[in-house]
């Protein structure tokens, strides 16, 4: 079996991102039978890696991997380890033995709707890299009308302090008064995003919820607290959206090592540990929405959601939340 990068293979066995792994490597946390490793160094099956001192069992012929949805309810935090002793989102997933979940995307601990986990390092990080432009849907409840004006500075983009941001569609959810409700969707994800931009325009954010990660969406009958598996068609027809060949996209992470995620200290930061080394979409802006819907059109074939109408603003018309604007 032909030799792999040390980093790149470390990834496919969901170990971590890719860039958490070249971080590891320098900081001297990663060695190769018993020498510290470099970052590129090559490595075969013979080879012993080890991880902060723990021996690691590479994937070589790797297995298909696992990928949850999850609704994640307000009151919850995306990290194993909280000194408060708050719940975490990780105590609903099944047990994976010698591997662990790996959290896609963060929501905080008043955000809520759509979180995805799966046990393959390099899906997560194809899911998660701001240069592949995933689509995010959000349904936001803010304090204030939104005027057309707001619309359009959102449309061109505010300047936040991490840099510009935009969003690519907003559209009317309804409700009144203190309970009115927007649909907006981002070609990215980060700290606190959605949040900060509408505070660029002098609204505030009193309720946020994910509807929508790239091709998947929250189903109208996964209840608060509730996960969903997706079978082995849906895995394969995910795998081919974000471009993985067939069995390159890794599992079973090692219990030992960093998960890509986070913790809730954002809302939208799902994009924290971006890599360079990730070869993204070279065509223009308009071509990648273009592609990018086209792909989806063909996931949404595999995995339809429900057409009942369910119980979370992005499902429809309920009771306190967004409804159907009229005539449309």
């Amino acid at each position: 079996m032909p030799a792999q990068r040390l980093h790149k293979i470390l990834a496919a066995s969901g170990v971590g991102s890719l860039r958490a792994m070249e971080e590891l490597i320098v900081a001297g946390r990663i060695s190769v039978n018993g020498k510290p490793a470099h970052v590129g160094q090559p490595v075969s099956p013979a080879d012993i890696v080890r991880v902060n001192g723990q021996i690691v069992k590479l994937r070589w012929q790797q297995r298909a991997p696992r990928v949850i949805l999850y609704h994640k309810p307000m009151g919850e935090i995306v990290s194993r380890d909280d000194p408060e002793g708050r719940p975490t989102v990780f105590a609903h997933l099944p047990r994976l033995g010698s591997s662990r979940w790996v959290a896609v995307g963060r929501l905080d601990f008043n955000s809520e709707g759509l979180l995805l986990f799966t046990n393959a390092g390099e899906l997560a990080n194809r899911l998660m890299h701001p240069r592949y432009e995933i689509e995010r849907e959000y349904a936001v409840r803010v304090m204030g009308e939104l005027t057309e004006e707001h619309a359009a500075k959102l449309k061109a983009g505010v300047e936040l302090d991490d840099g510009p941001a935009r969003v690519l569609s907003i559209r009317d959810g309804g409700g009144e008064g203190a309970n009115h409700w927007y649909h907006i969707t981002l070609p990215e994800g980060r700290n606190r995003e959605v949040r900060r931009m509408f505070e660029a325009v002098g609204l505030m954010v009193s309720r946020l919820l994910r509807t929508r990660y790239g091709p998947l969406t929250l189903p109208p009958q996964l209840k608060r607290g509730q996960q969903q598996e997706l079978d082995a068609a849906q895995v394969k027809a995910l795998l081919t959206v974000v471009g993985i060949k067939g069995g390159d996209a890794g599992a079973s992470a090692a219990p030992g090592a960093p998960a890509t995620g986070g913790d809730e200290g954002s809302d939208d930061s799902d994009d924290s540990e971006p890599n360079g080394n990730v070869i993204g979409y070279q065509s223009s802006n308009e071509h990648k929405a273009e592609s990018w819907s086209r792909m989806r059109g063909n996931f949404d074939t595999v995995v339809a959601p429900p057409t009942r109408r369910g119980k979370y603003p992005g499902a429809g018309a309920t009771r306190g939340g967004p409804r159907k604007p009229k005539g449309r």
